[in-house]
């Protein structure tokens, strides 16, 4: 299996702010360090699907939109809007998210561009690049975050501090959906006990429902305490609820 391992520790290389950079390395013109701070905790359109991991992990995926204020450096102050998808494997409450941001410039045109980071118990830590408001100029900055799929972003700075990350390691494999099937249970032997309420068969003791095939076949069987018989129970609201019977010879 081939492994992808992405790893965030403090983004040393960027020396814990973010940099504006223009036209790349032409004498490294114009370079500037910049920053800010947003909370996204308007939530709009999230939706949640959860599968089962080949080694047994809870992965939850979720899509959403959230939106905010950003505040800080004159480029990156305005509304904002980040559109995110997080992969998060709810087991180990670790993950990755990824996703594009609109920062709203009053002055200029909007900043733009998206986002990686690794989740890990809530906080989020990564890389944010894009354009600034000036159209010649690159953004690359430190970004995290406290982060919930459910709710968006909260504390969150780019550049200006920002705190060190995870690393997590992505690995290919299928991802089972989740899809709840009724426990169901099976006795064939005696009836050791029976009521209108009940039957019990070999240990196993259902209920049995006022209005069901099973309840209706009963009373034509004409059945009783010590006749054989074969039984299925189905698991209704944490109760053996008795969903066949058989009357063996």
């Amino acid at each position: 299996m081939r492994k992808l391992l992405l790893t965030i520790v403090g983004l040393v290389a960027l020396a814990a702010t973010s940099v504006a950079v223009a036209h790349g390395i032409k004498g490294a013109e114009s370079e500037r360090a910049v920053s800010a701070t947003f909370t996204a905790s308007s939530a709009a359109h999230v939706s949640t699907r959860t599968c089962t991991s080949t080694d047994a992990k809870t992965i939850a995926v979720t899509n959403g939109t959230y939106t905010g204020t950003a505040s800080g450096d004159p480029g990156l102050t305005g509304a904002l809007t980040l559109r995110a998808h997080s992969v998060v494997n709810t087991t180990d409450n670790v993950g990755v998210v990824s996703g594009a941001f609109r920062i709203a410039v009053a002055n200029g045109r909007d900043a733009r561009g998206v986002f990686t980071a690794v989740y890990d118990h809530g906080t989020i830590a990564g890389m944010l690049v894009g354009r600034a408001h000036d159209p010649g100029a690159r953004l690359l900055a430190n970004f995290s975050a406290t982060f919930a799929p459910a709710t968006g972003f909260t504390g969150a700075k780019i550049g200006g501090g920002t705190a060190g990350g995870s690393a997590v390691e992505i690995g290919t494999g299928a991802c089972r959906p989740q899809i709840a099937h009724p426990m169901q249970s099976q006795a064939r032997g005696a009836i050791s006990a029976l009521s209108p309420d009940s039957i019990t068969v070999n240990g196993l003791t259902c209920m049995i429902p006022a209005k069901s095939r099973a309840a209706a076949i009963l009373p034509r069987f004409g059945l009783k305490v010590g006749d054989l018989v074969e039984i299925r129970c189905d698991r209704v609201n944490g109760q053996n609820t008795l969903a066949r019977v058989v009357k063996l010879p």
